[in-house]
């Protein structure tokens, strides 16, 4: 029986998926064989890569001017292949910290570039995130550099920063594809593919064209963004399997309505977390309201020596996956895209009845 998964990541995939691709595991298209097993050249996988781009650009409308790669490494990778590609030794590049990512990747890119952090919001614990006014961005910086969801802390930006004409980077790692996005206000959008967009091993890079070209010496190939681009994200074997499965996923994205009508059930399953954490008088979320994410939703309980007890019970109960990351402790409910409206009312209905018998 398949239980609910509430991982941020690796994170649950849509059953549709899952069961298409067991489907086709050991005889994909009728070649005998399994998409893993194909070459990456043959005519039928470049088919399936192109399908996936093109279908990713239509769900979130990507200009034009945008190339759309598909690379190894993760989004960890791009916290070094960003300021490779986009800065030189002695420029400057704006970094907003609001957590672990941001420290992440800020920590990478002091290695290649002078860093400047706009904001910081370590004094809040990570609860918060800044306003617009609050950001000190540099004149002529390379790019400006901000992580719209923090996955661990469970924050989010509610708006997308202006940044005085520098280009803006994301690390939309774990809030692409969860509601519609203008991709014309960033420069460069990169995620890691395990949470809304298939398997662990690729990282999905949306980069505008003015901004390729540009690597500096010594950059790797495979992180070079024009280099990729010019061969299709193929100048080594690509992941296959991950790219097939994340074409798979953006199928049933498509098929489920497309941003717009997905968006619109996140918005609702993260009020229907938040409001049942709220007016409980029990749980709590340690976030401030305006930077509530919508994807993953920590919380904890009067009582931290029940917190174990509260997992093995939510793990017998078929709620899996709810331990807060090991860096804050407590719970955390992650509602991707693929996190159904009922796996969410399973988890408010075990809260209550848990507060009912310990509260």
């Amino acid at each position: 029986m398949r239980v609910f998964n509430f991982a941020a990541g690796p994170a649950t995939l849509p059953l549709q998926v899952l069961e298409q691709a067991r489907d086709e595991m050991t005889d994909w298209l009728g070649s005998g064989m399994s998409v893993m097993e194909v070459s990456h050249r043959s005519k039928a996988f470049v088919a399936v890569a192109q399908a996936a781009e093109a279908d990713l650009r239509e769900l979130m409308g990507i200009p034009s001017n945008y190339k759309v790669l598909f690379l190894q490494g993760g989004a960890s990778g791009q916290f070094s292949a960003i300021p490779m590609n986009l800065a030189t030794a002695e420029s400057v590049a704006d970094y907003v910290n609001t957590g672990q990512w941001s420290k992440k990747a800020i920590s990478e890119a002091k290695r290649y570039c002078k860093v400047n952090v706009a904001a910081d919001e370590a004094p809040s614990n990570y609860s918060t995130v800044p306003q617009q006014g609050a950001l000190k961005l540099t004149p002529g910086a390379a790019y400006v550099h901000y992580t719209p969801n923090e996955t661990i802390g469970g924050v989010e930006f509610g708006y997308v920063p202006e940044t005085q004409g520098a280009p803006l980077v994301a690390d939309m790692s774990s809030t692409i594809l969860s509601r519609p996005i203008d991709v014309s206000r960033f420069g460069l959008i990169y995620a890691g593919a395990q949470k809304n967009i298939g398997p662990s091993g690729i990282c999905v890079v949306i980069v505008r064209e003015d901004l390729c070209g540009k690597a500096r010496p010594g950059t790797p190939a495979i992180w070079d963004y024009e280099a990729m681009a010019k061969e299709g994200s193929m100048l080594n074997t690509p992941p296959t399997f991950g790219i097939y499965v994340a074409g798979l996923v953006f199928q049933w994205l498509k098929r489920e309505g497309g941003i717009a009508a997905v968006g619109e059930r996140n918005r609702l399953k993260a009020e229907k977390l938040y409001r049942a954490i709220d007016e409980s008088g029990y749980y709590q979320n340690p976030v401030a309201r305006d930077g509530r994410s919508w994807m993953n939703v920590p919380f904890t309980i009067p009582n931290p020596a029940l917190e174990k007890t509260f997992l093995a019970e939510a793990a017998s109960a078929g709620l899996a996956n709810l331990e807060g990351h090991r860096s804050v402790g407590g719970m955390r409910a992650s509602i991707y895209n693929a996190m159904s409206i009922e796996g969410v009312d399973a988890l408010i209905a075990f809260m209550a009845d848990f507060q009912r018998r310990n509260g």
